[in-house]
């Protein structure tokens, strides 16, 4: 595990050119003030490049050290709905985000992922309502809530609705970014889902996380 002091960010992981994204880069010249939010955080004041893991990267730290802001950003540079869920997916119900996004420059590997999806454990209630909506629209084609196992995510625990996402929404080659999963989940469940990030890894899929929990900081490897 490399520590980086200035930054008060710890990294779990290693440049990797088969992954998706490969490294993040910090291009203060896009920012139109360098010297105020998001790069005063402490996980973003002297970073410029940050290699990410084929497999899984955590970035882990301390409460407000900005580890949450960047998994955002990277959502976001790389097309997806800051508020979460894929690309298809363009809901807002409160413009909380930075402009993070606008500053990276995500450096990818060789092939592009078959889907892509950003889990954001504060806002999973409102891509849960999202869906319900959409799947009210008439003539919108087959119910989204299929790909998430067919029962409504509201009609089922916190815990159960994220474990439905990576039972049946979460594909092989794809690329997922889950802002503090643990949120949602018992210590027992945390292990399941190490289960499940193994075999979804050994599918060629990449995941970068951001986390508290040290059940997820244990997977085999990292």
């Amino acid at each position: 595990m490399a520590k980086k002091r200035a930054s008060r960010l710890n990294r779990i992981g290693a440049r990797d050119a088969r992954g998706f994204i490969t490294e993040i880069r910090i291009d203060r010249t896009r920012a139109a003030n360098p010297n105020a939010f998001p790069l005063t955080l402490p996980a973003l004041r002297s970073a410029e490049r940050i290699p990410v893991h084929s497999e899984v990267t955590f970035f882990i730290g301390e409460n407000g050290c900005g580890k949450s802001t960047l998994v955002e950003g990277i959502a976001g540079a790389f097309g997806l709905n800051p508020e979460g869920g894929s690309r298809n997916f363009g809901f807002s119900t409160r413009a909380s985000h930075s402009n993070l996004a606008d500053i990276l420059v995500l450096g990818k590997g060789f092939s592009r992922p078959s889907d892509a999806f950003f889990l954001r454990a504060e806002s999973y209630f409102n891509l849960a309502t999202e869906i319900e909506r959409l799947d009210k629209e008439p003539g919108g084609g087959p119910p989204i809530i299929a790909s998430y196992g067919g029962v409504s995510l509201h009609e089922q625990s916190h815990g159960e609705s994220f474990l439905a996402l990576l039972n049946h929404r979460f594909h092989s080659d794809g690329l997922y970014i889950l802002d503090e999963p643990e949120a949602a989940l018992s210590p027992r469940r945390l292990i399941v889902m190490l289960a499940h990030l193994r075999r979804l890894i050994a599918e060629g899929c990449q995941f970068i996380i951001a986390t508290h929990s040290p059940i997820l900081m244990a997977y085999p490897g990292r």
